[in-house]
């Protein structure tokens, strides 16, 4: 009697009509330079559907079947000419059907028209959890398997900041001076612990619930850029959080990278570029999982790839956003992420991205620039990538005294290495972020070294990153947790009692700094000198460190004294720059500075000259 039960229902199965519960992505446009879309249908046993479609300008070139018979990979041909409007695609199997629309938009901005982000910007980094609260948008029916608690007291739970509370904040960061926002990863991370920081995506094309919708961060992206600020989004590549409907059904059995157990990379990124590395090395460094949490995907799976680009590329024509930055890039296969530029350049010619390529030694990171001089496997293509030596540097070099291999010399030294990379202007640099120790470990009883950071960061070459709450000394070490470089910005939760965002809520020195930096931001904008000028400097000599930016007859000359006494030294060997009796005005304290053959400079002495 089971028996003949079970067949029933097994028939009964058979004769039902394919259920398609997604397609990604969700609607397409017309118009793109690639003329092949990728379909991604889920469903229970939809692998075995057979599938028709009857448009005008598309027809469907193949049908993959992947391992997983709950997956089917449709790829279509879009010619130039295709009308804008909604198809219909047939699913048939044991001669039952499901017709399923699918839209083609028109596209509303030219490609030319998507600017990206250059050494013109200064990104503000935020961490959306930690910012501000506002008053959130619901989502609809868009439900969640985990969904903890917010608390507050807890350095590693969801804080609730979301995207309606960085709207609010819009005013402020406009008026700090700031050009660009880089906003740390708002796609949803359906994970049993929250996953605040939002690196364990589980859904690609939607924002998570508790930061809002994605109509929500569309029109965060209009009303920021609206102000002339740019956006800047977090991606993640490498890997994808463990409660992503793949990590529990795999398309395919290489879809992600040691799929049968948890294997974690040795986090030696040497292993990359090492001409003697083994096989086993290597492998652990790209294919090793970051954490349990994160399985690694396969960028050599080409369904997954495919996949990948057309996510991003539909994020930056959905929402027009004007960057992105790969998170954890040198973990990812090479030559697939090369791939993935070349297909968004090809797209939006003016776009720009950001590598996260964490390493302590110059060459290093010059490894990764495209057209890198010391690359021999291939072209990485990536065009920015990150400085993360001046974040490994520079506190120490700014606070101590400078002496003939220490303070600002490592600062000089670090410079004198640009060689290795192609383009220095494409260099992002940054003191901290929020994946670092806080530049300050606890606010410091004066600002001189920190002023002179500052405005190294900002007058040198490359594009500046500043970290949401550095302009109020906000301070703290990894040591103990992440979280303890996360804090929340003070004024932006509801029943806060301080509101850092408002100067009376501010003390004196959190008011000093940040009156201090808004006057060098609001200075910088614009300023083609420092953008795309180009750099002199002079080796630090008794702790006097000088250089200039230069750009059609027009220089900016930057002098600090590195060190906490004074300084009395002769100007001779800057004369090719500053010669005697030059007269320049000095941008911080509004004055004019005059050279004399001899001069004294005050302890941590700063000063920013324009001729």
């Amino acid at each position: 009697m089971i028996a003949v039960i079970t067949s029933l229902l097994s028939l009964t199965t058979m004769a039902s009509k394919p259920v398609i519960d997604k397609i990604e992505p969700p609607f397409w446009w017309t118009g793109m330079a690639c003329d092949t879309l990728q379909l991604m249908v889920y469903g229970n046993g939809i692998r075995e559907s057979k599938v028709t479609i009857d448009y005008p300008g598309v027809s469907l070139l193949e049908t993959i079947r992947p391992d997983s018979p709950n997956y089917l990979f449709l790829y279509l041909n879009i010619t130039g000419d295709t009308k804008p409007g909604q198809m219909q695609i047939k699913f048939t199997q044991n001669n039952k059907s499901t017709t399923i629309p699918y839209s083609l938009k028109p596209r509303t901005m030219k490609p030319e028209d998507y600017k990206g982000f250059d050494a013109s910007d200064v990104l503000y980094l935020i961490m959306p959890d930690r910012f501000a609260k506002g008053t959130a948008e619901t989502c609809g029916n868009y439900t969640l398997q985990y969904n903890p608690a917010e608390n507050r007291k807890d350095p590693n739970a969801r804080h609730g900041g979301n995207i309606s509370g960085l709207r609010d904040r819009l005013p402020y960061i406009d008026s700090l001076g700031v050009t660009a926002v880089w906003v740390n990863p708002v796609l949803t991370n359906d994970m049993p612990d929250g996953s605040y920081h939002g690196y364990a995506t589980t859904d690609y094309y939607n924002i998570d619930p508790r930061f809002g919708s994605n109509r929500e961060w569309n029109d965060f992206i209009a009303d920021t850029q609206s102000r002339g600020i740019k956006v800047v989004m977090d991606m993640i590549f490498n890997h994808s959080g463990s409660n992503h409907p793949w990590f529990k059904d795999m398309p395919t059995k290489d879809w992600y990278n040691f799929p049968d157990k948890f294997v974690q990379t040795n986090f030696r990124l040497t292993t990359i570029h090492d001409p003697y590395v083994s096989d086993y090395d290597r492998r652990r460094t790209v294919d090793g999982w970051f954490v349990e949490a994160m399985p690694d995907l396969n960028q050599r799976n080409p369904h997954l790839m495919k996949y990948l680009i057309q996510n991003s590329i539909w994020w930056i024509e959905e929402s027009k956003i004007n960057g992105i930055r790969m998170d954890t890039y040198p973990y990812a296969d090479m030559d697939a992420m090369a791939s993935w530029i070349k297909a968004v350049e090809r797209e939006y010619p003016g776009f720009n991205i950001v590598g996260e390529c964490w390493y302590n030694t110059e060459g290093s990171e010059a490894f990764w620039q495209r057209n890198s001089y010391v690359n021999r496997h291939a072209n990485p293509e990536l065009p920015t990538v990150m400085d993360f030596i001046i974040s490994i540097k520079a506190r120490d070099a700014f606070s101590s005294q400078t002496g003939r291999l220490s303070g600002l010399n490592e600062i000089y030294d670090h410079l004198s290495l640009d060689f290795l990379f192609p383009d220095p202007q494409k260099i992002l640099t940054f003191l901290d972020n929020h994946d670092t120790d806080r530049f300050l470990l606890e606010i410091p009883d004066s600002l001189g070294w920190w002023k002179q950071a500052m405005a190294f960061l900002l007058t040198s070459r490359g594009i500046p990153q500043i970290y949401y709450g550095t302009e109020i000394l906000m301070n703290g070490s990894r040591e103990k947790s992440d979280g303890n470089v996360r804090k929340d910005f003070p004024g932006g939760f509801p029943g806060d009692t301080i509101d850092a965002f408002s100067s009376t809520g501010r003390t004196n020195i959190q008011n000093e700094a940040h009156d201090f930096l808004q006057k060098l931001l609001n200075w910088r904008k614009g300023n083609k000198g420092i953008s795309e000028g180009s750099l002199k400097h002079f080796m630090p000599e008794n702790g006097i460190y000088v250089y200039q930016r230069s750009l059609d007859g027009k220089n900016v000359t930057v002098i600090m004294n590195g060190n906490d006494t004074p300084v009395t030294t002769t100007m001779e060997r800057t004369l090719e720059i500053l010669p005697y009796g030059s007269v320049l005005h000095d941008i911080i304290s509004d004055t004019d500075f005059t050279v004399n053959e001899t001069m004294t400079f005050p302890p941590r002495a700063l000063y920013i000259l324009e001729n």
